[in-house]
């Protein structure tokens, strides 16, 4: 089923996220948010945007095939961030929940990560690129930040008129 993201404004995307149980019916949710990721033409998916605060995110990078990054596609459940490489990097960062907006985000490059799998196994891995990338600014999402948190005040100040056409036009 596809589900409705939600939009900058939306409470819940300032809201913390909770840990999924094994009788959460993860799998489902998953397969829904994927649906909707799909349709959307998005490379990542939280929870809190589509009202689930609960800890899970979808990564799938098939609309970027066309650059030749390597094609993943996960969901990732009580994800958490390990460890921070000290070199950071600046990448255009957009949001389905911001759409029409995209800014250059500093992050760090490299990540150690453990998660939940499909299988409810903990996973842990290191990730680099745009990959490393996609994980953080959805781990953000469960703790209720937005990629816009990060920019400097000039630049929100810059886009603060968009923010609230976004917000008038969510519902």
């Amino acid at each position: 089923m596809i589900l409705p993201i939600l939009k900058y404004g939306s409470p819940i995307l300032r809201k913390k996220a909770f840990d999924i149980d094994k009788g959460d019916a993860f799998k489902e949710i998953a397969e829904n948010m994927a649906l909707t990721l799909k349709k959307a033409a998005g490379i990542g998916l939280s929870g809190p945007q589509v009202g689930a605060l609960k800890h899970i995110f979808i990564i799938d990078t098939t609309p970027l095939k066309e650059t030749g990054m390597e094609i993943i596609g996960k969901s990732y459940y009580n994800p958490v961030i390990i460890h921070f490489s000290d070199n950071y990097v600046c990448y255009n960062e957009g949001c389905l929940s911001i759409p029409g907006i995209n800014e250059e985000v500093m992050r760090p490059d490299k990540i150690e990560v453990r998660y939940r799998d499909e299988n409810f196994d903990w996973c842990e891995e290191i990730l680099d690129g745009l990959i490393a990338r996609i994980f953080q600014h959805e781990y953000d999402h469960l703790q209720g930040m937005l990629f816009i948190d990060k920019l400097g005040p000039l630049k929100k100040k810059i886009i603060r008129s968009k923010l609230r056409e976004i917000m008038r036009d969510k519902y």
